[in-house]
């Protein structure tokens, strides 16, 4: 084990926390490619395509400074129709995923950090959205 320990000081005010919001899935089930190229205009998703999530489960980080709720596992829509720009290629980011000392970094009060042994997910106190 290490610790590094310079002193003591003055307390300096409150923490300042982090000055964006979170996107939060609204519903359960797999995030899926389609839904995560919508959403990558809103934030920054911390979530690959099939991960599984589910209701309350913070998904990604939002540009402004509140949490939005999100369909993440929503499907495109099939038909038999043919379109020029039906069938384009998505380009998705990379997602931005973070270890345990990232995700202890990135939590607001009313978030937990959920460990398991295969995974750390963030996620909502409370999980339903009317609720919170």
């Amino acid at each position: 084990m290490n610790s590094l320990f310079d002193g003591y000081v003055e307390w300096q005010g409150d923490i300042p926390t982090r000055p964006t919001g979170s996107l939060v899935s609204d519903r359960s089930g797999k995030a899926t490619s389609h839904a995560i190229f919508n959403l990558q205009e809103s934030g920054e998703i911390f979530v690959t395509t099939t991960t599984e999530v589910y209701k309350g489960m913070i998904v990604g980080e939002n540009a402004r400074n509140f949490d939005l709720d999100v369909n993440i596992v929503k499907e495109k829509k099939l038909t038999n129709m043919r379109a020029s720009s039906a069938d384009d290629a998505i380009r998705l980011v990379q997602p931005r995923l973070m270890n345990l000392e990232q995700v202890i970094e990135f939590v607001r009060d009313d978030e937990m950090v959920e460990i398991t042994p295969k995974s750390i997910r963030l996620r909502k106190k409370i999980l339903a959205a009317n609720r919170r």
